[in-house]
């Protein structure tokens, strides 16, 4: 059985990312496409095979065949988009960050509880293969007790006009809401700790644009672990390596390259049976890293996949409205400490 999708706003990531998964999913057919730009919705209509585009949500959401939507408008649109879609009784796969701001988000999960419909938001990462076998490999206990974490995912984003992004009235924030999220969002699931303090720094370091080029937190986990998250605006692409690192009392796992829109780089994974005494030397005679067995697939695929089970009431909710609450105002915390 398949979900029959509509997906609204046919830019960005859509277009690139979403939209190429979906054709490979198997429990999917796309149905209609929506975009403000008609162009860009029909040019996405051809290249996807879908039955119908339009410039305007409500006529894309009076389908009755559609059973769920896809909203990857700019942040700005999205209450008013899933307000729509809810009330159309039409389930929702929302981009993150969900609303402007954590307030935003909580009127948008309350709606479509009200209504009745799922709400899951599209955290891809969850779906790359490394990262599952480091949360799998984790919570076996693999590394011990989960003492410190460390993420880095960067990209250049020089100015530019018209870009919703830049401006923090349209996105909601710069490259921590946008790209950091992420990486706090793989830290909470892979350890499956939550966030108990933050703490750290946001700003313009090159740019000038109404959102910030960089940041960083710290956060402390409710067990005690911390965790450095950074993302900046400002690192040219072919010269940044995206690592995620995870430490604990028996051991280490550093991902390069995991932090990305393609499923591929790599993980090592180092970890001992038992930990000795104290050595004064401090040797760093590294252990055998452990084999780690992955088949790399389309992250997007998976995603598309997993909603749709949730949707036909085989599964859950891959990444709930609460999931991604608790991630943004990991980020939100931030911008509050510089007013």
């Amino acid at each position: 059985m398949k979900v029959k999708w509509g997906v609204i706003g046919c830019g960005g990531i859509a277009n690139r990312r979403t939209l190429p998964g979906m054709m490979l999913a198997e429990n999917a057919e796309l149905v209609a496409v929506m975009d403000t730009n008609y162009d860009a919705a029909k040019a996405c209509k051809e290249a996807y095979g879908a039955r119908f585009a339009f410039d305007k949500a409500e006529d894309l959401l009076a389908l009755e065949e559609i059973q769920a939507v896809y909203i990857a408008s700019p942040v700005f649109c999205h209450k008013e988009q899933a307000k729509l879609a809810a009330k159309a009784k039409k389930h929702i796969l929302l981009e993150k960050p969900m609303g402007l701001s954590v307030v935003e988000a909580k009127e948008i999960a309350k709606l479509c509880e009200k209504e009745g419909v799922k709400l899951g938001v599209a955290f891809m990462m969850r779906f790359h293969s490394y990262h599952q076998k480091m949360q799998e490999m984790i919570q076996g206990g693999t590394l011990g007790e989960i003492v410190s974490a460390h993420a880095k995912f960067t990209c250049w984003y020089p100015e530019m006009e018209n870009c919703w992004r830049q401006d923090k009235a349209l996105s909601g924030g710069g490259a921590m809401l946008d790209m950091a999220i992420h990486s706090i969002d793989l830290i909470r699931y892979i350890t499956g700790l939550e966030i108990k303090e933050s703490t750290g720094f946001i700003g313009n370091q090159v740019f000038r644009y109404h959102a910030e080029d960089a940041g960083v937190g710290v956060y402390k986990m409710e067990n005690g672990a911390l965790c450095v998250v950074e993302s900046s605006f400002n690192i040219p692409d072919e010269v940044s390596v995206g690592r995620l690192e995870i430490y604990g009392t028996k051991g280490s796992m550093v991902a390069e390259g995991t932090l990305s829109q393609e499923e591929g780089g790599s993980l090592t994974v180092l970890a001992l049976e038992q930990t000795g005494d104290y050595d004064a030397q401090q040797n760093r005679s590294t252990v055998a890293p452990i084999p780690v067995a992955v088949t790399f697939g389309n992250m997007y695929t998976k995603e598309i996949e997993a909603f749709g089970k949730a949707v036909l009431g085989e599964g859950d909710i891959p990444v709930t409205a609460e999931d991604a609450i608790r991630s943004q105002k990991a980020i939100e915390d931030l911008y509050s400490l510089e007013k």
